[in-house]
């Protein structure tokens, strides 16, 4: 298999070099000074037991040529970047005919839950991802990866259900268990997603009390809506020992995702895709959601005024919600 990673960010980044280190063909797609430094210097994954630096083939964009048969794409932008991505590379054709949306399987390798259903809308074949992957990026051409002994696990299947050899052929090299149910695994990690929000907007003196409610509230929504997901528990006892977070040169993870988004000054996140989801099913299954609304409206202020991440008020933020 041949392999394009449409977002070689903090995810992205680190399958794209860790495909790479077991000899795979990687192309990465990226964008701005990343993309520059990529293609300049290589990809640099820092993790706790050393730095490897992998010379990857770098795009911004599809090519005028068409691509392998053999390939498989893996979609691993932020949510809200997901629809141009999917427009940008459904209609690549691909060798002996056809386009990427008929032909070629799409791995979205994403928080949240709502980019399967974008992804079927223009692809055929969709293998969702439950990704554990302690990674940030911040700095052009570097990925840091806090998991030990490895960085991560990515359950994998198909959507809506189910899996097949090309689930199994991904997931070889990696911990990457194979699950029919995988959907499920990525609700429950929706429900681990939803403090991302908080921690953006309070770094790591989060209230007990409010991340409590944030999830009761979307523990409470799915049940309504009569979607199962993972217990922490469960989740727990299947990543045992084998993804932990250690420093690397001395330093634990700044922040997640939605952290890191505001740190960088992206000018978007995907809070409207986390906290939002339990919002949206709150709104159809007639289940008050106010903190996860109130973390949506507060995320999207931080962005509009440049609030670093970390430096919301919580008095401000516990207002909002009452």
């Amino acid at each position: 298999m041949r392999y394009v990673i449409i977002g070689a960010g903090a995810v992205g980044g680190t399958i794209g070099v860790r495909l790479a280190q077991a000899d795979r063909d990687v192309t990465v797609v990226a964008r701005g000074a990343h993309l520059d430094a990529i293609r300049a210097h290589g990809l640099t994954l820092r993790q706790p037991d050393g730095e490897v630096t992998a010379r990857l083939a770098a795009v911004d964009r599809p090519t005028d040529q068409p691509l392998p048969a053999d390939t498989v794409l893996i979609l691993t932008v932020k949510s809200q970047d997901t629809a141009g991505a999917l427009a940008a590379w459904v209609d690549a054709p691909v060798v002996g005919g056809g386009t990427a949306g008929e032909r070629l399987p799409l791995v979205t390798a994403q928080n949240g839950v709502a980019n399967e259903r974008a992804a079927l809308r223009l692809f055929a074949d969709v293998h969702p991802v439950c990704v554990w992957l302690p990674a940030t990026h911040l700095d052009p051409g570097v990925v840091v990866a806090n998991g030990y002994p490895h960085p991560g696990m990515l359950h994998i299947g198909r959507c809506p259900e189910g899996a097949d050899d090309t689930d199994r052929a991904i997931a070889a090299g990696f911990v990457a268990p194979v699950r029919e149910d995988v959907l499920r695994w990525k609700y429950g990690k929706l429900l681990s997603n939803l403090g991302n929000g908080l921690q953006a907007l309070l770094g790591r003196d989060i209230p007990e009390a409010l991340a409590e409610r944030v999830r009761a509230e979307g523990v409470a929504a799915l049940a309504a809506a009569g979607i199962a997901h993972t217990s922490p528990p469960e989740e727990k006892a299947e990543r045992g020992d084998l993804v932990q977070q250690r420093p690397v040169d001395g330093e634990g993870r700044s922040g997640g995702s939605t952290w890191q988004s505001l740190a960088r000054g992206t000018g978007s996140t995907e809070v409207d895709h986390l906290n939002g989801e339990i919002a949206l099913l709150g709104r159809l299954h007639g289940v008050p959601t106010p903190a996860n609304v109130a973390v949506q409206r507060a995320v999207r202020r931080a962005v509009r005024e440049r609030i670093a991440a970390g430096a919301f008020p919580l008095a401000e933020l516990e207002k909002m919600i009452s």
